[in-house]
């Protein structure tokens, strides 16, 4: 090797050398890393250390625990840079005359913890739930409340399924400052308990209006009966904006006739009803009630009379109980299955992989909620601060979920328009 050679090859290094000095000079710094999530605070400022997860009572989501969430996960929808764990408690009707929602709410939470866990949606932080039965009543609902806010010192709660059992738990939630998402509580006056508790099930405010409108025009409505429960928050609540609505359209009321929980025998009722000669009948009930009021109105010849129900009539169990007595129940929803939202039929493919069945509102509304809620911590930018997360979720907007595009009203509701089904070949359709 020459002299001059060696002089370039030294030349040529230093160069390089200058040159790379100079481009990592110009190059962003690098982002520094996620800080320690903080302990969780209540509205009143106490700290809430985050305790160690429980597996017995916590089952933890794993990538591995659902192949289909896996593979058909959807996206984050922005790269976050969360860590920890963000530890919910979901109160659903497990047990009781509501364990026919509730068993799919839970499966509904379940599928989208694991895909949100298996997609990173939200970086290194993962979701646990911790799952408590309301057994469809107040008392027990109260103690899974108590449980998941003091023992467990959950971040917030997705629940409990019926409204009767939210009037009595979500006060305990908003002193404590916990939030809460309910996804099945149609009742008024839910979300007037206070700021940390939200809903993203519509009203019976909401959809029974446009039923009665789509029932009046497409059937020829001029008057209808009414039967409902007098004992229970949902269906009383039902009631009254069936009959406000009923007023406020013009359709004359023939009867008013009521029953409790879990009575079996309405043909008293329904014959009294049906001497009225009504031109349909609107039934508020949960759906073991409704089964019942449905097949017996067809026995006693009510076959050609349209029978609309309202939220409680939202379930499959309507058509596997009463069978062929179900055709041409009409019901208002937040949500049909045959909707051509994307998320939506992601949605109903995963559940029927993992759960080897159809889904239902309740489901749907459940698997939507934990999603809202992800979205909830991503504004928030904490796994473990309560304070942060309500605030989060009032910024929850315009957010594409398996019920539509999902935002919050100023009052924390839901604001998804409505659909009105019929029950045609033992499955809802558009009505």
């Amino acid at each position: 090797m020459t002299l001059h050679r060696v002089v370039d090859s030294r030349l040529l290094a230093s160069l390089l050398g200058t040159a790379a000095l100079l481009l990592s000079g110009c190059s962003p710094a690098a982002a520094p890393s996620p800080t320690a999530a903080q302990p969780a605070a209540t509205s009143s400022g106490a700290s809430d250390a985050k305790p160690a997860a429980s597996p017995a009572s916590s089952p933890a989501a794993s990538p591995a625990a659902s192949p289909a969430a896996q593979v058909n996960a959807p996206a984050a929808s922005a790269p976050v840079s969360l860590s920890g764990t963000a530890k919910l408690g979901a109160v659903f009707s497990q047990t009781g005359a509501g364990a026919q929602y509730g068993v799919t709410q839970k499966n509904g939470v379940q599928l989208a913890v694991d895909e949100i866990n298996a997609s990173r949606a939200l970086g290194d932080a993962k979701i646990e739930v911790v799952f408590e039965d309301d057994a469809s009543d107040k008392a027990p609902g109260i103690n899974a409340f108590q449980k998941l806010i003091n023992q467990d010192r959950v971040l917030a709660i997705i629940g409990p399924t019926l409204s009767n059992t939210a009037q009595a738990t979500d006060p305990a939630a908003q002193s404590a400052g916990v939030p809460v998402l309910g996804v099945s509580n149609t009742a008024g006056g839910i979300t007037e308990i206070g700021n940390f508790i939200f809903r993203d099930s519509l009203t019976e405010a909401q959809v029974i209006p446009q039923t009665v409108a789509a029932v009046k025009q497409k059937a020829n409505v001029q008057k209808a009966a009414l039967l409902y429960g007098n004992d229970d928050a949902f269906t009383q609540a039902g009631y009254e904006v069936m009959k406000k609505s009923l007023v406020d359209s013009g359709i004359q009321i023939t009867s008013e006739q009521t029953f409790t929980k879990g009575d079996k025998e309405f043909s008293a009722q329904l014959t009294v009803i049906r001497g009225t000669n009504p031109d349909a009948l609107f039934v508020s009930a949960l759906v073991d009630e409704a089964v019942g009021i449905v097949t017996q109105a067809r026995r006693l010849g009510m076959d050609k009379t349209p029978i609309v129900g309202g939220n409680g009539f939202n379930s499959p169990a309507l058509m596997k109980g009463a069978d062929t007595a179900a055709e041409g129940v009409i019901v208002g929803a937040a949500w049909n299955s045959a909707s051509t939202n994307t998320k939506s039929q992601d949605f109903i493919r995963n559940y029927k992989a993992k759960y080897n069945s159809d889904p239902d509102q309740f489901a749907t509304q459940a698997y939507a909620g934990v999603y809202i809620v992800a979205e909830g911590l991503k504004n928030a930018k904490s796994v473990t601060d309560r304070q942060a997360l309500r605030d989060g979720l009032t910024k929850v907007s315009n957010l594409d979920t398996a019920l539509g595009t999902f935002s919050f009203t100023d009052g924390r509701d839901a604001q998804p328009p409505a659909v009105v089904q019929i029950v045609r070949n033992g499955a809802f359709a558009v009505y």
